[in-house]
């Protein structure tokens, strides 16, 4: 069967990508999408490799899950209500796949959300077939939303390239910024931080140094000790300019919870 991204008018906008890419211009999607990339690969596995007769193993599974999901659908959200707009302003009828794909996204989101509750309250000897169906349902749900990605990084992106200034796509990004709640910034940090390089992070982390509130900006730093290794937050910290002796002491007293655990509520948004 023939993929939709072999017919996309990839042409048309091959050339606008490359010329913005090699511009360093604004990206709506790069770094939230390796974000959103590392969850649902890392969920995936983890559900894959889930014991289906502990508990503590099932539970794990179905936060990870449903904490994707919640991401995922705010994602959605973000883009339906800031980019789609600015997309068919562009240029009419632009927005009108990534519209249905996310109608599909929202659809299998619930489906997915039925399953794990399906999971939860099996009996043991149906646990293994619900966390089967869970986890097979789930492949095909990362499987769209690569395409996906794919298209909006290239066809979107051309789009709004090609019509907007920086400034106008820098806009559109610090309004979806404003509009996440603080505690799902941090979740969305939580995953961004250990999928970018490290230039994009340091970029990231040096705008929000100064033009954040230090609170932001703290609470940030402290969510990178806790999610990069010796190494990436040494190199993180040393081109921040933060105390190279303090930022082996925190990284060595960093929380040693489970990889998958988000930060806690109380942490500040970026």
């Amino acid at each position: 069967m023939t993929s939709r991204s072999s017919t996309m008018e990839q042409g048309v906008f091959d050339a606008a990508v490359a010329q913005a890419m090699n511009a360093g211009r604004p990206d709506l999607y790069r770094n939230i999408h390796k974000a959103l990339r590392l969850c649902m690969n890392q969920t995936l596995a983890q559900v894959g490799c889930t014991d289906p007769s502990d508990h503590r193993d099932v539970a794990a599974a179905l936060a990870a899950t449903r904490e994707m999901l919640d991401l995922f659908a705010l994602h959605l959200e973000d883009e339906n209500r800031f980019v789609h707009p600015a997309l068919s302003a562009c240029r009419p009828g632009s927005a009108d796949r990534t519209a249905s794909d996310h109608a599909g996204h929202e659809q299998a989101i619930a489906a997915l959300r039925d399953l794990t509750v399906a999971l939860e309250v099996a009996h043991s000897p149906e646990r293994a077939a619900a966390a089967a169906r869970l986890y097979q349902r789930m492949a095909l749900f990362v499987e769209e939303n690569l395409e996906h990605m794919h298209f909006e990084e290239t066809h979107n992106m051309g789009v709004l390239w090609a019509a907007c200034t920086d400034d106008e796509i820098r806009a559109i990004e610090h309004a979806i910024v404003a509009f996440i709640p603080p505690d799902m910034m941090m979740k969305f940090l939580h995953w961004m931080l250990p999928a970018l390089p490290h230039p994009d992070r340091v970029g990231m982390l040096a705008g929000m140094r100064d033009g954040a509130p230090p609170a932001a900006f703290e609470a940030t730093v402290a969510l990178a000790r806790t999610r990069l290794d010796a190494r990436d937050w040494g190199k993180l910290a040393g081109a921040l300019g933060l105390s190279q002796d303090a930022a082996v002491a925190a990284w060595a007293a960093r929380p040693r919870a489970g990889h998958l655990s988000p930060p806690g509520p109380g942490a500040t948004a970026a």
